[in-house]
Order: structure tokens, then sequence, then C-alpha cells
């Protein structure tokens, strides 16, 4: 590495911190996140790591930008933002087909809330096989910290497409949907014969918003924690990066129009009925208490 040079990673979920310890100059490392494809896609989320200079996070700025990409600053950590944003509304899908929603049903919700796929078609594009495998790099990383490991929604529903039914994805043709050789693809004929649907039906409503709160509940704890700190970046980040709806204006830009009041009164609300993962963070709390919107 030459005296001006510096290197970047595309990891979409290992902290850079950690890979930059492999190099010789860590204060030259930096994380450079692009999205697939890459010709379509115009979104760089650069990842600042502990050791990460101020003239090397100057240089990745102004590389994304003569590449005529749009950057976003993250700070470090396990998933940084968009992937730990996106990882939410794939794992709340697959929560709902654990729960015994129909597949049909569930991937309705996901498009009808302004999603370009619904989360089972999204998670065999991404492919189980590597959400499987990320997971449990995930938990040995944290044991190896001395970490408690979290449980996370959709593992189950992960766990046995990938170990017992061997459905990783599209690449492989098979996994919550048989892609033909037409090139269609179809729901998987018996997907409801290992998730059976439930007489309990959540109302389409529920469902589209656990998919939506998920997300934006996600993305009020990378600001709590700090990893994201500028509104703007979280926005265009979640419509750039991962497709959150445009028209709703971003993550944060849809409790601005929901209404921070009502936005935690339904948070509220969701944690008691569905769980603790939608409860209301500190920051929202406060952006209520004080008539504040997220700018």
């Amino acid at each position: 590495l030459n005296q001006s040079g510096i290197v970047g990673s595309n990891t979409s979920t290992l902290p850079i911190t950690g890979l930059a310890e492999a190099s010789a100059h860590p204060e030259r490392f930096i994380g450079l996140h692009f999205f697939s494809p890459v010709d379509k896609m115009k979104l760089v989320e650069i990842i600042v790591g502990k050791q990460t200079s101020p003239e090397t996070l100057a240089k990745a700025y102004d590389f994304v930008l003569q590449i005529k990409k749009i950057p976003i600053v993250v700070t470090d950590s396990r998933g940084f933002f968009t992937s730990r944003v996106f990882e939410c509304y794939v794992r709340e899908g697959l929560a709902l087909l654990e729960e015994g929603q129909s597949p049909e049903s569930i991937e309705t919700a996901g498009i009808k809330a302004g999603m370009p796929l619904g989360p089972l078609a999204i998670s065999d594009e991404v492919g189980l096989g590597t959400m499987y495998q990320i997971s449990q790099q995930n938990r040995q990383d944290l044991q190896a910290e001395g970490k408690a490991i979290p449980d996370q929604v959709g593992q189950v529903a992960i766990e046995l497409m990938v170990s017992q039914l061997d459905r990783i994805g599209k690449k492989s043709g098979k996994g919550f949907y048989d892609y033909l050789e037409s090139g269609k693809k179809v729901l998987w004929p018996e997907l409801q014969t290992h998730f059976p649907t439930s007489d309990n039906k959540i109302p389409e409503k529920d469902m589209a918003e656990r998919l939506m709160f998920s997300q934006v509940v996600e993305a009020i704890n990378t600001m709590e924690e700090g990893v994201i700190n500028s509104v703007g970046d979280a926005n265009l980040g979640s419509i750039f990066g991962i497709g959150f709806p445009p028209f709703k204006g971003g993550v944060f830009q849809y409790v601005n129009d929901y209404g921070v009041d009502a936005f935690l009164s339904r948070t509220q609300e969701l944690s008691d009925t569905y769980g603790e993962r939608f409860a209301p963070t500190p920051i929202l709390k406060d952006k209520a208490k004080n008539a504040q919107s997220f700018l």
C-alpha cells in the first residue's frame, strides 16, 4: 500500500474495525458497501472504523461522488445501518410465516406497504443460505466476545429451510418459491405443509405495519446507538439501498408523516401484541414529549 492509498472493504455485515486489524495501516482502512446490482444501485454506505482517519473518510467520500454514487456515512457496528434495517423486513415476514399466516397474505402485505417485493421473495433473492451463514457467524463472534446471543425472529424458518429442506434461495432454483425454466416463479406448493396456516388470521393492516415498523424502529435504534447520525442519510440509505418506499420519504420521514405521537402509540400497541422488538425507544419518546419531528 503506497503512502496515499486506502483500503475499502465491501462487506455488508462484518465490522470494519475487526477487518482493519489485518492491515498495517488501520487508519487507512474503511468500509465501502456497494449494493447489488452495482450498475443500477446508486447508494454506497461508507463505514468508519474506530481507527479510520478523517483523511481516509474524506478520500472515500470524494471517490464515491466521483463515480456518481450517493454516499451515506455510518459508524462501525455489526450490520451497519442498511443491513440491520433491511434484515428486519425479511425477518418480520418470516416471523409471520412461523405464526401461521399464509405466504400469499404475507407477500401481499409487503407489496401493499410499498416495498418492491414481498419478504419471502426478497429472502430468496438474498439467499437463505447466505442468511443462515451470516446468523451462524454472528453467533460465533458474539460468543467469542463473551456477549449474549439475542433471539432473532424468523430464525426457525431460516434453519428449517436450509438445514432440513435444502431450499436455499433463487440461485439454487428453490426457496420459498420454485423458479421455473420459463423464468417465472411460484410459491412452493409444499410451503404450507411445513408452515401450516393458522386459524388466527392477523389483520392485513397489522401485517403491513409490522413489516414497516420493524424497519423504522431498528433505524431509530441505530440512531440511538450512534451508528447513523444524520436523518437525511438514513432516509437516503433506506430508499436507495434497501427499497424503502420512496413515496414515504425514508424511514424517519415515515415517522414524521405518521405523526410522532401516533407512531409512538402504535409502537406500544405492536409491542404489547407482537413482541418487544417494536417497543418505543428513548429518542422516540423524547421526540413525542417535546412535539418534535425527525429533521
